[in-house]
């Protein structure tokens, strides 16, 4: 399969889109499955398609209807629901575990001292030579010419053979030396090469072997002494870096001598050990071998010439000894750097072959050191593999300093031999015919294979694949590249330990090499490997603008060939580039970007299937890197219109999209910082006007999604509104000042023009949210004396208080008192933030307070600290007393105030009612300061919470005190985005394969269907018994009773929460308590209903508060191992005048949607797969709801049943949404009005048949196909009907009432029982009411909860 296919198929699995069930289970052709994901969006909004087929081919009969009870929607569980509230992801990194493979500094061998005694004709005395012997020296017979022209021509040829290794550098030769030649040869070379290598090359086969003391003998100038050379000296004139070659008898002396000298020396002599390299042919106990076989020099031949070395020792032991001429080696035809030749290939495999050894046997550090970081280093290496294979046969052990591990043996040295025989065999046609074409070998495919097979098999804990330095070198050949860059992707895709791994092959240079390359079949995947490689090390985007390649993915990403995905990638390898690297910001907006982005985030239809979510969100993250404090930039974004551009995008399905667009505003947004530099740059053209222009639409932009549904978009609202804070301090601060300001008139009077906020349909800030707000205007001095409050004022109740220890006017100037913030010592400095209008300051801290309360904690602390980024403090103030009995038990309740831990608690101290007060800091009247950007600083940005009696001191604190703080450490108090270090995460996962867990998901999912089929099946079919058998009794010392009971559907647990938002789990089998934990930590407590998500998988726990809060947990059966996946408020604006919401919600798995109404005139939807408010169901402004129920079998039904005891059926597939309306709790005789207590959908396939219960104590069935009459009556309970409840599948009703009774009736009207509750305690004391009821989705059981806090289970 081309990679562009595999890429297509596989990426989609992964791609960033609603996750529904039956494409975790599909098993059709990948590229069905691209289009399924594509199509699963629609299918959840097109209800009924939210069931899967796989249930009908295994129940055969009847599967129709029963497939109807499972719904195949699965949410929630995107990488974002994992663990937004407990972590904090770092994006690609530039340190730590990455970067490691990057050779630490990349050295040269600039000069070469080769060293020749050889005093031909003349043998040394300690030397017995054998006939016939060894003779060659470089290839040459030193006795086929005169002694002095042989050693000319030996010195000459063997600078040739080291030039090949490094053409570079800088040779001198000196041929039977005497030690002052020696000592000036060095010298020579160190000068000349600096601080860059030097090569030592000492060939000693005329003289005798080196001393015990490591000496080498060299002569005098007659020739008539050996004289000595001690290694102290010579090491002492190279110093180092320096690498020594010692080709002669006994050279471990010499290494033995360099060891001990800098052992014993270390600590008076000045050169390093570590970067001396030692390379020797023998051990100090060995002599070299005299076999005319080699030749005399033969650890020289391998180590400079290793393919005529390495063949001509393999011809006498291979099967072709007998056909090749010895003779027709030196004729192998083609070049060394000709790969298409023989020659050239042959040394290709022969470098593949000794790479590959050599990474599979060192050490991680001595691989890098010794291969990678000198080119002729790693050549002298490569061929001492070779030396050791070929001189240990003549039983001579090379050494090297460092040690390497033996590799004589190694198995690679098979594949080279049998490369080598191939090769071999065609040579003698070759040389006869110089036309004959050269059959290159097949060596790299059938590594490729290999490594596929390995690819296949292989994992992190296996051993690593052996042919990734193979791989490496394929990448140089044109015809093998494709196929090694897809298996190389695939690699590099199993996780950032495999890129790490072929990073310290050394596959960087060659994947950046490549990005020259314009192969249009090379794209995709090279795009593919720069994705992983920079989702693992951010440090490489310095390399790819040196380079140019940022280019490269523009290009790409502006194709429109490429598949969405793959584009994605290009803008994620772009925005990495561009990520705090200002040369990056400045070569791609050279090179176009922003311009390329912007077309295509405007070409981009909102939630058209075809546009890949992953393409949108890498754009906007793109450029949100890209103008991240970069003003010119910003200015090209705001003068191409980005800010209308981005405005759709807030209300993408998808919230990574939303949220990357959030942050990518937010980045627009400029803070100020720049303004003190000479002359704006780039702004004169960028007229001021336009730019506040462009502030008000991103503002505008921003308050839109303050409420989104996805704790993911809120936080990036909070980052992006403290910038915007940051920028406007003096201005949003002299508007909360005006909110807190107390008044004479009304303590509920609200911020100044709020009137037009609520016409201008914002209407979901409300200002209940922030309690009694004050209006700007006249103000009561005597009601504030001495910054304390006087008691009669009607704020004091309320926990308001201002904490100006200035007098009030100067406050209440405090507009222009800002004004005259700029004029320091006579000088008008230019302040950057003009002020935009007061309504959108005053919208712009509701929306502040408004994520000050968000239900998510890690929100919630964001928020307050944009709070106090315009001097919002928390305090603790007194208690309030009638806030006394308000406080939990087991709280303290002194008056005597007490600090709270720095802001990190999340209590919610816009509850004034609980003890908590805002409190708003003025400063004093001090002498202006020259600060940072040309303004007094106005305010501190402390995190302290300041208590309400100590004497406020303003300014006068230690934070400003330290002198003049620059605005840079003000800027790290801003929070940080998260988004888009959390988004690379995406990349650094596998893309090309599915996740391992999926297997076990489906087996678990079958088998729960199958365990739910059997038992609706007994369920449908039962006569029903009295339901009067108690199983189980549980006290769940709730205080004020159990509020709202669960039962789940796989196990024997019951979930329980109080009316304090307590939540406690219990299994009723084995009577323990398994878990308990506070739904949040906020005063303002009250739970309305608790609902399983996702019940036929990992289900979560629904939390909805009465206050329309949704908190949804996972692991919540745990002990202490809960964790809140997603929380939001799904109740926005409510009618005016109202204090308390009760909210009513209920959730609807067929459609993955929720319901929610509270004290409002509509039912809102919220699409939990896209967490996103997707549809209202208005209704007239006089109602109340007071119970809800969605239908679990037919998707977009709900029923609601109001105050005014009416009941109405809603569906919001069909265009005027409400399908019938009923009276049916309206008593003709005494036209008296009852509210509907509980409603619910009659088990069974039949859509609109109903069942509803009122306060008075009648139970209605309804069936709003026939008419809108009831057409059963039963009369419970009289006048004391509380709780109501209707099995999902089999034919039964419970009613509860405060009489403490419970009755089971039949759908037909019969009772067939009832409970008579009592206290399982030997004294029964009074009783409280039941207060919910609860069946098992799948079996017949009744879970009961009461006033008295006990849970009773009935079977």
């Amino acid at each position: 399969m081309a990679l562009g296919d595999l890429m297509a198929s596989r990426f989609s699995q992964s791609a960033v889109v609603s996750n529904h069930f039956d494409d975790c289970g599909s098993t059709q052709d990948d590229v069905d499955l691209l289009s399924q994901r594509r199509d699963s969006d629609t299918a959840s909004s097109s209800y009924g398609n939210g069931t899967g087929t796989s249930i009908a081919t295994t129940t055969g009969n009847g599967a129709t209807t029963s497939m109807a009870y499972l719904p195949q929607t699965i949410v929630l569980c995107e990488l974002r629901h994992d663990a937004f509230e407990a972590s904090t992801p770092t994006g690609p990194s530039d340190n730590g575990l990455v970067s490691k493979w990057r050779p630490k500094d990349r050295m040269k061998t600039g000069c070469v001292a080769l060293v020749l005694c050889l005093n031909i004709s003349v043998d040394p005395p300690d030397v017995i030579k054998i006939s016939p012997c060894a003779r060659m020296e470089c290839w040459i017979d030193p006795f086929s010419m005169a002694p002095q022209k042989a050693l000319e021509t030996i010195g000459k040829n063997l600078s040739l053979q080291y030039e090949r290794w490094q053409p570079k550098a800088r040779y001198k030769v000196q041929l039977d030396p005497t030690v002052e030649e020696v000592k000036k040869l060095c010298n020579t070379c160190r000068r000349y090469a600096k601080s860059e290598r030097v090569l030592f090359h000492y060939n000693g086969h005329g003289v005798p072997k080196p001393t015990a003391n490591g000496e080498i003998w060299l002569f005098n100038k007659s020739y008539t002494q050996y004289i000595p050379l001690r290694i102290s000296d010579l090491d002492s004139w190279l110093k180092t870096p320096s690498i020594y070659v010692f080709d002669c008898s006994a050279a471990g002396m010499i290494v033995n001598a360099f060891i001990a000298l800098h052992d014993w020396g270390a600590l008076n002599y000045s050169g390093s050990t570590r970067d001396c390299i030692l390379l020797a042919a023998c051990e100090a106990h060995e002599t070299l071998p005299q076999s005319d076989e080699f030749p005399a020099d033969v650890f020289t031949s391998c180590l400079t010439t290793p393919i005529p070395m390495a063949l001509r020792w393999f011809c006498k032991r291979s099967l072709l000894h007998e056909s090749l001429d010895y003779s027709l080696i030196d004729k192998i035809p083609g070049r060394q750097t000709d790969r298409k030749t023989l020659l050239g290939e042959l040394n290709w495999i022969f470098t593949a072959v000794t790479d590959t050894i050599a990474w599979n046997v060192l050490p991680h550090d001595l691989f890098q050191r010794l291969f990678r970081q000198d080119l002729l280093v790693a050549s002298l290496f490569r061929n001492f593999l070779l030396a050791e294979r070929i001189m240990r046969s003549a039983n001579c052990s090379p050494i090297s300093h460092p040690m390497l591990p033996p590799t004589h043996q190694h198995h690679m040295w098979d594949a080279w031999d049998m490369a080598a025989e191939i090769c071999l065999s065609q040579l003698p046609s070759l040389v006869e015919d110089p036309n004959a074409e050269y059959q290159s070998s097949p060596f790299f495919s059938e590594q490729l294979t290999a490594f596929e097979v390995w690819l296949d098999h292989g994992s992190e804990n296996k051993k690593p694949p052996e042919q990734l330095p193979i791989v490496l070198q394929v990448l140089l050949s044109q015809c093998h590249r494709f196929r090694a860059l897809v298996l190389l992707g695939r690699f590099l895709d199993m996780g950032p330990w495999a890129v790490d791994l072929a990073l310290s092959v050394g596959i960087f240079p060659y994947v950046l090499k490549l990005l020259q390359t314009t192969t249009p079949e090379l794209r995709q995947i090279l795009v593919f490997i720069w994705t992983k490689i920079l989702a693992l090390d951010k440090s490489c985007q310095v390399d790819l603008v040196k380079d140019g390649g940022h280019a490269y993915f523009i290009r790409f990403l502006d194709s429109m060939e490429a598949y969405p995905e793959q584009r994605a990638m290009a803008a994620f390898v772009l925005a990495v580039i561009v990520d705090g690297h200002r040369r990056g910001q400045e070569a791609c907006m050279g090179a176009n970007l922003i311009h390329v982005c912007l077309k295509h985030l405007q070409a981009s239809t909102p939630n058209d299937a075809q546009t890949e979510p992953l393409f949108l969100q890498w754009l906007c993250l793109c450029l949100g890197k890209l103008w991240e404090d970069f003003a010119e930039a910003q200015t090209i974004g705001l003068r191409l219109d980005a800010p209308r551009i981005y405005a759709p995008l807030l209300s993408e399905p998808q919230p990574e999209v939303r949220a990357s667009a959030v942050f990518s505003l937010g980045t627009l947004l400029d803070i100020g910082f720049d303004s003190c530099r000479d002359g704006v740059e780039g702004d004169e053209e960028f007229d001021d006007d336009e730019k506040i222009r462009a502030e008000i639409s991103i503002v505008k932009s921003l308050l839109s999604v303050v409420s989104d549904g996805s704790p993911l978009v809120r936080a990036e609202v909070a980052v992006a509104l403290a910038r915007f804070a940051f920028g406007h301090k003096q201005h949003l601060k002299s508007i909360a000042a005006a909110c807190w300001k107390p008044q004479s008139s009304s303590p509920l009077s609200s911020l100044p023009s709020l009137a037009n906020i609520k016409a201008t349909g914002s209407g979901n800030i409300v200002s209940s949210q922030i309690g009694p707000l004050s209006r700007v205007g006249n103000d009561n001095s005597s009601l504030v004396r001495d910054g304390r409050v006087s008691t009669s004022s009607p704020l004091a109740n309320t926990g308001i208080m201002h904490g100006s220890p200035l007098s009030d006017d100067s406050s209440q100037h405090s507009d222009s008192g800002i004004l005259n913030d700029g004029i320091s010592n006579g000088v008008v400095n230019h302040i950057r933030p003009k002020p935009l209008d007061n309504e959108m300051y005053s919208r712009c801290v509701l929306a502040m307070c408004t994520l000050a309360k968000d239900p998510s904690p890690r929100i919630a602390s964001l928020g307050r600290r944009v709070l106090s980024i315009i001097g919002i403090e928390q305090v603790v103030a007194k208690p309030v007393m009638s806030a006394v009995n308000s406080f939990r038990p087991g709280e303290p309740t002194s008056a005597s105030p007490t600090p709270l831990a720095g802001l990190a608690r999340s209590s919610s101290w816009f509850d004034m009612n609980a003890g908590h007060s805002l409190k708003f800091r003025t400063p004093p009247v001090s002498p202006p300061r020259q600060s940072y950007f040309g303004m007094r600083r106005v305010c501190s940005l402390e995190f302290r919470p300041h208590l309400i009696n100590s004497p406020d001191s303003g300014l006068a604190d230690p934070l400003i005190g330290q002198g003049e703080s620059s605005g840079v450490s003000e800027r790290s108090l801003l929070p940080h985005s998260t988004i888009y270090n959390w988004s690379c995460g995406h990349f650094s996962k596998p893309l090309l394969t599915a996740a391992d867990d999926t297997e076990e998901m489906i087996v678990r999912r079958e088998e729960r269907e199958k365990f739910a089929l059997e038992h609706i099946a007994k369920c449908q079919r039962s006569s029903v018994s009295r339901l009067s058998n108690p199983i189980a009794c549980w006290d769940t010392r709730f205080e004020n009773g159990a509020k709202t009971v669960l039962l789940q559907p796989f196990s024997p647990i019951v979930v329980a929460a109080d009316e304090n938002e307590t939540i406690r789990v219990w299994n009723y089998e084995g009577a323990t308590l398994l878990n308990g934990f506070d739904n949040h930590s906020f005063p303002d407590k009250g739970i309305s209903k608790l609902c399983l998500v996702n019940e036929l998988d990992d289900s979560l726990l629904l939390v909805a508060s009465s206050n329309g809060n949704i908190r949804i947990w996972k692991d919540y059966t745990v002990k202490d191992s809960q964790k809140l996946v997603t929380a939001f408020s799904a109740i926005q604006g409510h009618k005016p005048g109202v204090r308390y919401l009760n909210a009513v919600v209920d959730w609807q798995q067929q459609s993955g949607y929720l319901y929610a109404s509270g004290e409002r005139s509509s039912i809102m939807l919220w699409d939990l797969d896209k967490e996103q408010l997707v549809n209202s169901i208005p209704f007239s402004p006089d109602w109340s709801i007071s119970a809800l129920s969605a239908s679990q079998v037919h998707g977009g039904q709900v029923a609601a049943g109001f105050l005014d005891g009416a009941v109405r059926l809603y569906d919001v597939r069909t265009p005027q949404m409400l399908v019938c309306t009923s009276r049916p709790h309206i008593r003709p005789h005494t036209q008296q009005v009852e509210r509907v207590v509980g409603i619910s959908f009659q088990p069974g396939l039949d859509p609109g048949k109903i069942v509803s219960a009122s306060q008075a104590g009648d139970i209605e069935f309804l069936d709003f196909r026939n008419s809108s009459d009831t057409y059963l009556t039963i009369d419970a309970h009289r006048g004391s009907l509380t709780a109501l409840a209707v099995h999902r599948h089999a034919p039964i009703v419970a009613s509860g009432s405060a009489k403490q009774l419970i009755k089971v009736f039949s759908l037909e009207g019969e009772q067939l029982g009832s409970i008579r509750y009592h206290h399982p305690s030997f004294m029964a004391q009074k009783i409280g009411s039941v207060s919910c009821l609860t069946f098992h989705p799948y079996q017949v059981l009744l879970a009961a909860g009461a006033a008295d806090a006990c849970v009773s289970i009935h079977s």
